[in-house]
């Protein structure tokens, strides 16, 4: 009779209801903030938080914008680095795809020229004429910019994964020159149990990249080239080793690039420049910069997202 006993059927559980949207937010503190080798923090330390709402249209492919702010020292007294920006992220099989905008905005700068009229005779804000900066080098008030942005991202396997990069804007750090950035990077991932079970993961990763530049306004220009400068294009490059443990991310890196420091001290204003020995052509005063020199960069920073660490 047992046997024969009507059993009622036990319902599976609904599949859980797939939820588009996302959060990824995070921060970090800097030993030296480098963007494509040149440091942005007069080689001190830099804070930064992001926040980036995501759209997963399906598992392939994902919307988003982001925000993200970053302590800074610029020759225009710049209060920080304010970035917004937003894409598509397309995935096909092991190639992982983002395109995008990227806005860099830099509030409360000073202009700092020291003359009422540049190099081609312009004339300039009372401001501009006003201050001025004690090596001669020249910023404006607003350096702000945009890019736009292509990614792919090749993964092999779990552990090796390599990216090329391509970024433009028409005007580079408002300088009126053009820029050109482009970038392979290989990446090692090693396995999980690298150190047993502890948790704690490891990667290897390195960049080399060549940031190409036009020719700026007359607000750079100097006595031989009143109408602007064409500025040097570099090669730049970082390796570093991290280590991960949850959403904790440690990062070592060393980066450096072949501008000469005459060169730097022209592309960056960089109000710490002295000397006069390192005349180029579009520095005849002959100060030189160690900001776009080698240096060794130490990074601490947190990850989450909300569907995976707010559960």
């Amino acid at each position: 009779m047992a046997a024969d006993m009507a059993v009622k059927a036990v319902k599976a559980p609904p599949p859980a209801p797939f939820d588009p949207w996302d959060i990824a937010f995070g921060a970090g503190i800097v030993s030296d903030y480098i963007f494509r080798g040149v440091t942005q923090s007069n080689h001190n330390p830099s804070v930064t938080a992001y926040f980036e709402p995501r759209y997963n249209v399906n598992k392939d492919l994902q919307l988003y914008i982001g925000t993200s702010t970053e302590s800074i020292s610029f020759a225009n007294r710049a209060a920080a680095e304010v970035d917004v920006y937003g894409g598509i992220r397309p995935t096909f099989g092991a190639f992982a795809f983002d395109i995008g905008v990227w806005g860099y905005l830099y509030p409360g700068g000073t202009c700092y020229f020291g003359a009422p009229f540049d190099t081609a005779g312009k004339p300039l804000s009372p401001e501009c004429a006003v201050n001025a900066l004690a090596n001669g080098n020249v910023m404006k008030k607003d350096v702000s910019f945009f890019e736009v942005y292509g990614k792919v991202t090749y993964t092999i396997n779990d552990n090796w994964a390599f990216t090329l990069n391509e970024y433009y804007s028409p005007n580079f750090l408002n300088t009126g020159a053009w820029g050109n950035y482009s970038s392979i990077i290989g990446k090692y991932t090693a396995p999980s149990t690298v150190f047993g079970t502890s948790g704690v993961g490891m990667y290897v990763s390195g960049e080399f990249g060549r940031q190409w530049l036009g020719t700026s306004d007359s607000f750079y220009g100097v006595p031989a080239f009143p109408n602007g400068i064409k500025y040097a294009d570099y090669n730049t490059w970082n390796i570093g080793i991290g280590f991960t443990y949850k959403v904790f991310t440690l990062d070592l890196r060393y980066s450096d690039t072949d501008l000469s420091k005459g060169n730097c001290s022209a592309f960056t204003s960089d109000f710490t420049a002295g000397g006069t020995t390192n005349v180029t052509p579009i520095n005849p005063g002959g100060t030189g910069s160690n900001w776009c020199g080698a240096a060794g960069i130490a990074k601490l920073s947190v990850d989450l997202t909300a569907m995976s660490n707010l559960k």
